[in-house]
Parts: C-alpha cells; sequence; structure tokens
C-alpha cells in the first residue's frame, strides 16, 4: 500500500481499508465508525461481551489489521461488532486498556488481566530487619511503613541489599549475613559497612541510617504528595488522567473536573510499567490534584 500524493505535492497516509474485503457478519457501521486517532477499542460477541480489549494511536488501522490477520481467525469468527473510545494520546488509551482488560476479563486478551501483588519493604523501629511484604497482605506488619515498590519478592530482596551497600548498612546486623565467631561482617571488612558489626556506630545510629535510606526509597517510589493529574490533547480533547501511588483512578475530560475518590485505591504494577519512565523523567505534563473527603477535584486552568 503506497502513499498517496495530493494536487499540492502533500503525502498522505495511505487508507487502511483500501481495497479491504470487510467480513459480512462485522457490522460495518462500527468498522466504518473507526476514527484514525488514538484510543481503546473492543471486539464484541452476539451478546454485546468483550471478547478482545486493545489501544492504538490509529484506532482504524488497528482494527483493520486484525481483520487481516489468518491467526486471530477464531476470534474473529465469534465477532459481531467493534466499538471504541476516544482518547486524547497514548498514555490515556494505555491505562483505560489495562483498567478495561482488568474489568471485563476478555477471554482472548491474555495480559494485564489481573491486578498482580507488588512488594514493599516494611518497617519500624525496633524491628531487627526490613519484612518483604506482599501488598495483599495486611498481617505481615501490620503496623510498619512501608517503603519501595517491586515486581516480586525476589526483587524486593534485591533492593534491599542494594539498599545496604548503597548506605553502609551492616547486612549482619539486617540479617543477611552470617557473622562468625562474632567477627564483623565481610562488608565491614571490605569498607562496605560503617561498623555497626564492630561497635563503630550503636544500634539506634544504624536504625536511623536505615530509617533515612528508606524514606530516601520511598520518595523515588511516588515522588508526589498526593495524587497528580496527567494532561493530554488532541486538537479540541483534552483529558486528564489521575493517578495515586501508581493507581490508575480515572480520567476527565472537557470542563469536568470531580472525580469520585475510590475507599483502596490498590497499586498497579502495570500502571507503574505505564508511567514510571515518563513520569520520573519529566516528560509528562503533569499538576497537582486537590483531595476531598469523598472526591478528587482538578483545576483546568493550571493545564492552560
Amino acid at each position: 500500500m503506497r502513499p498517496r500524493v495530493t494536487a499540492v505535492g502533500l503525502v498522505m497516509p495511505p487508507d487502511p481499508a483500501a481495497g479491504f474485503a470487510y467480513p459480512d457478519h462485522i457490522d460495518r457501521a462500527s468498522l466504518d465508525a473507526l476514527p484514525r486517532k488514538p484510543g481503546v477499542y473492543t471486539f464484541r460477541d452476539p451478546d454485546g461481551m468483550p471478547l478482545y480489549i486493545g489501544k492504538s494511536v490509529d484506532l482504524r488501522a488497528r482494527v483493520l489489521s486484525h481483520l487481516r490477520n489468518p491467526e486471530e481467525a477464531a476470534m474473529l469468527r465469534a465477532t459481531r461488532s467493534v466499538d471504541f473510545t476516544r482518547t486524547a494520546g497514548e498514555v490515556g488509551a494505555l491505562l483505560l486498556e489495562s483498567q478495561l482488560i482488568k474489568q471485563w476479563q476478555p477471554p482472548c486478551n491474555a495480559q494485564l488481566k489481573t491486578v498482580r501483588a507488588t512488594f514493599s519493604l516494611a518497617w519500624e523501629e525496633g524491628m531487627a530487619r526490613p519484612l518483604v511484604t506482599a501488598s495483599d497482605d495486611g498481617a505481615e506488619a501490620p503496623g510498619a511503613q512501608r517503603y519501595g515498590l517491586y515486581a516480586s519478592h525476589g526483587a524486593a530482596e534485591e533492593g534491599l541489599r542494594k539498599l545496604v551497600r548503597g548506605h553502609r548498612l551492616c547486612p549482619a546486623m539486617l540479617g543477611l549475613e552470617t557473622r562468625v565467631h562474632g567477627r564483623a561482617c565481610f562488608a565491614h571488612q571490605i569498607g562496605h559497612c560503617a561498623g555497626a558489626c564492630a561497635g563503630r556506630e550503636t544500634r539506634a545510629a544504624h536504625d536511623a541510617r536505615l530509617h533515612l535510606a528508606l524514606r530516601r526509597l520511598q520518595e523515588t517510589v511516588w515522588p508526589y504528595p498526593g495524587p497528580v493529574g496527567i494532561v493530554e490533547r488532541d486538537g479540541r480533547l483534552r483529558q486528564v488522567h489521575v493517578v495515586d501511588r501508581w493507581s490508575y483512578l480515572g480520567s476527565l475530560e472537557g470542563r469536568r473536573r470531580r472525580l469520585e475518590r475510590p475507599v483502596c485505591p490498590q497499586v498497579d504494577i502495570d500502571t507503574f510499567k505505564i508511567l514510571a519512565r515518563p513520569l520520573l523523567e519529566g516528560g509528562l505534563e503533569t499538576g497537582p490534584c486537590v483531595v476531598g473527603q469523598d472526591a478528587i477535584y482538578w483545576d483546568w486552568r493550571q493545564a492552560g
């Protein structure tokens, strides 16, 4: 399919439907309505239930590519219509796709179907060492503050070891290394431990440094005092996606400024993977939200 050159010399993208034979059993009007814009699309069965949910920056081209794919024949035979939800950009499409897949559990989607547990380091003064705890485990270390965000138990354990190395904490004091005959830990012998195991600092001083290291770790996990809005624009369409501690709470559009506040938002590692790099690197337009008793509010004036 070659680009088309207009009379004024502009190169136009090829029409993805050029020369294409549409399946007779899929509602043609639903396919004709697909725009060449970002958003989320849904293949639906005869009862209107989602078979597959996907996202694209070009909804029309992406859906038609499904219709041309012989490997998806079983899904296509069961499809009767395709609908879509527009978003103002790719970030909104990624967030909405992840949310809808978890909500509807489409049979033809293999990924993003569950809110997977995340892991943190739980610690409070007096504990021998930080414990690795899962987000869905409220019984272990119930009064401890949680620090960091990890995708697996092993990653959290390695995160603790990296924290110990980076701040010259004592692995023996934290149960990560066994001391032989009361000698100083091996890390101290090679200059990587400040010497709590050798009497060069008190347990209280060591715990204070541990607490400071954990607090700095937490600041990098969610570097905002509360929920933030991420602004995207596409022509006249403007949206703000509200996120709090890696939980996607929903999107506001137009001049809508109020979003219902969830009772207990759950950290979603998929949202973290979507947003962590662009947010922490400053690649997205953001602004603070105001938290009310039962709602979160956004001021559109800060978005220009």
